[in-house]
């Protein structure tokens, strides 16, 4: 073993918009430590921080987070009241449900539940 995760950093645009949304998502108080960087502390999860880059996203993401949620279709209506996005429809299959969503950044999430 190298070392434990400190963080999961997430590049963007506004911080602290992205800071405030994700809070309202997993919870976790936001803190805005500068302009360029802002980060929450979700309930038994690690840190997701916000840090500022000059570049927009491009390309779909490589790594996305999965929100385990009780019912999928309420937290995708849900997470649109609160500014996300909906991509498609919810799928599911033997293993569960989920809906793929974007922040309000464009990065790629879901609300799931499995079986």
């Amino acid at each position: 073993m190298i070392g434990s995760v400190d963080e999961v950093v997430v590049d963007c645009q506004n911080p602290a918009v992205l800071a405030d949304f994700w809070s309202l998502v997993l919870g976790g108080t936001p803190v805005h430590r500068s302009g360029d960087w802002s980060y929450i502390d979700p309930p038994g999860w690690t840190r997701l921080a916000f840090q500022r880059v000059p570049e927009t996203k491009q390309v779909k993401n490589r790594l996305h987070i999965d929100v385990h949620v009780g019912d999928v279709a309420q937290a995708a209506d849900l997470a649109v009241a609160l500014g996300a996005v909906r991509v498609g429809n919810i799928r599911a299959d033997s293993p569960g449900a989920f809906q793929v969503l974007l922040d309000p950044e464009g990065n790629e999430w879901c609300v799931v539940r499995p079986n």
